[in-house]
């Protein structure tokens, strides 16, 4: 059997916390019905899927890039560093693969980038999957630990009802620094971190 590898990422838009990557290699013997991009599922069937994908896979790894790496490097370049993590801790080594978007991440592996891949390519759309429910949870995480900021609602991305508690609360060490409506908040409290 070819092993191709599906990879996506999940989280680069949010203000908070890492960019997560998964790489999901399928088995053809084992076909999960129901996959499409995470971000048009419910977070009820993207739980299903996520077990199912876990239990059918032929492999799967999750990694993910820290906040203070995705201000290091970028957030492109972040991502692309999760995709290499997630794509090295799978147990076996992919034949190519096939990667969400317009770059690939360095690795020594023959690939494609496909511009809309997760709702187009089923690996893709299982990488998506188990990217955005690892990020999710550790967003549930967070939530736990920072109720006032509304994470269990907005998973950290720059809503309305999020800017109006970073406003109110302040940059905690887990936020982006480099992005503009951390920036100002920082600029606005005299760069005080909670």
């Amino acid at each position: 059997m070819r092993l191709i590898c599906g990879v996506d990422e999940a989280g680069r838009g949010a203000l908070v916390a890492g960019v997560y990557a998964a790489a999901v290699i399928l088995d053809s013997k084992q076909p999960i019905a129901g996959l499409a991009d995470s971000k048009k599922l419910t977070a009820r069937k993207r739980a299903d899927l996520e077990t199912r994908i876990q239990q059918h896979a032929y492999a799967y790894a999750v990694a993910s890039a820290s906040a203070v790496e995705i201000d290091q490097l970028n957030i492109l370049q972040a991502s692309l560093l999760a995709m290499q993590r997630a794509i090295r801790a799978l147990p076996c080594v992919p034949d190519e693969m096939l990667v969400d978007g317009l770059y690939l991440p360095n690795v020594d592996l023959p690939g494609r980038a496909i511009v809309q891949g997760d709702s187009l390519e089923p690996a893709i759309s299982a990488a998506s999957i188990l990217a955005k429910t690892a990020r999710d949870r550790a967003m549930m995480g967070l939530h736990a630990h920072y109720p006032q900021y509304g994470f269990d609602r907005h998973k950290g991305y720059p809503t309305a009802a999020h800017l109006n508690a970073l406003a109110c609360y302040g940059v905690m060490s887990e936020y982006r620094l480099s992005y503009a409506p951390v920036k100002r908040i920082l600029y606005m409290n005299s760069g005080a971190l909670i």
